[in-house]
């Protein structure tokens, strides 16, 4: 991947629209304004400046005002490395993200060393836990917990039929796929394809045809939306029309930009909508009169990230990261995706993962049996 320059937006910049104020606590979101995935990205700059200026509405914390700083990583894993230690040098209170697990797993390792507490609305590969660092936590699940919803389904639904699995080689795609083909063959299912793609690649003609000559009836995807969109398109133009199943990183319009009607039917796992809760319906409204998309998780989960850091800088009664870290490894915290509670490991206690299928150019949740 391309690396961009690192930029850091302004607190007057990022609050444009929604009300500027002068703060002095100052939380850094780590996210892609750049690349590929830029699109999840604006949704997770979206959610968490809203969140701050309606914290701040509300008098903000500890009778202070919360300032938001961005910093690029464009889902780059050395870029995110610069990003928080950028943010370490700037002294910020905490740190919502980073948005890509292969970008939040280095960056968690500054952010311990440097005693930041770090709190992710989207990363899921499990190995950003697994080392138990105490200032680390994430309000979505995992994806030893997404993949089994998808492992399952195919294993139900394509009982006797060929299965393939593909990733894009990054930990957040090759971790969710590694899961689904674990689960499939537990459920006494076999992988008759099994391939990784390369992120950024456009031409998919030779991995179709694989596909074809395999006559492939459901293919898992562990990526992000850019390359399966193209799949899937290119799919359909070959007269190749298989299920398509993905994970969360086809929560994003951009996908149906890509495919067309060709992604008609896809289906993908993720949180539970939070825009269908009577609590988000508030920041829903928000969004629609400053002009700015309709929210989606990745922007709900952003607003989630920093309601926890500021609920719990207020149960601690202080800045410091260490008793802020303790404070969250306790008790409920009240977001707009509902009460969020970690374990030991900073993980959340809870994880509520469902389907959706793209229907008519929507992302829409499959009704549970």
């Amino acid at each position: 991947m391309r690396l961009t320059v690192l930029s850091f937006v302004s607190a007057t910049a990022l609050l444009a629209g929604f009300g500027t104020a002068q703060a002095d606590i100052v939380i850094g979101l780590g996210t892609a304004t750049t690349g590929p995935v830029a699109a999840l990205g604006e949704q997770s700059v979206y959610g968490a400046k809203q969140a701050v200026a309606d914290i701040n509405a509300k008098g903000g914390v500890l009778g202070q005002k919360l300032v938001l700083k961005v910093g690029d990583d464009a889902c780059d894993p050395r870029q995110a490395v610069a990003v928080a230690n950028q943010f370490v040098r700037e002294k910020v209170t905490a740190v919502v993200g980073h948005l890509c697990s292969g970008a939040s797993i280095p960056a968690a390792d500054v952010y311990q060393e440097e005693g930041v507490v770090m709190v992710t609305p989207t990363a899921t590969n499990p190995l950003l836990t697994a080392k138990g660092h105490p200032n680390i936590f994430r309000v979505c699940g995992r994806d030893d917990q997404q993949g089994v919803v998808a492992g399952t389904y195919l294993a139900q639904t394509f009982k006797g039929k060929n299965v393939a699995v593909l990733d894009d080689k990054q930990a957040y795609g090759k971790g969710l796929a590694d899961v689904v083909v674990e689960t499939l063959e537990k459920a006494g299912g076999k992988v008759a394809y099994r391939g990784s793609v390369t992120a950024g690649e456009k031409d998919f003609s030779a991995l179709i045809t694989s596909l074809k000559d395999k006559n492939i009836d459901a293919v898992y995807y562990g990526g992000y939306h850019p390359e399966l969109g193209l799949i899937v398109r290119q799919a359909q133009e070959q007269g190749m029309k298989p299920q398509f199943i993905a994970g969360d990183g086809l929560n994003n319009q951009e996908y149906w930009s890509i495919t067309g009607p060709a992604g008609e039917g896809t289906l993908y796992t993720d949180s539970a909508s939070a825009a269908s809760d009577p609590k988000a319906q508030e920041l829903i409204a928000s969004f629609k009169k400053a002009g700015l998309p309709e929210p989606g998780n990745f922007a709900f989960y952003s607003y989630a990230a920093v309601q926890v850091i500021a609920e719990g800088l207020q149960k601690a009664g202080s800045t410091d990261s260490g008793k802020l870290a303790k404070t969250l490894h306790s008790g409920s915290y009240d977001t707009v995706v509902g009460p969020v509670e970690f374990d030991k490991k900073g993980d959340i206690t809870k994880p509520n993962y469902v389907m959706y299928v793209w229907n008519n150019g929507q992302p829409k949740m499959v009704a549970q049996k």
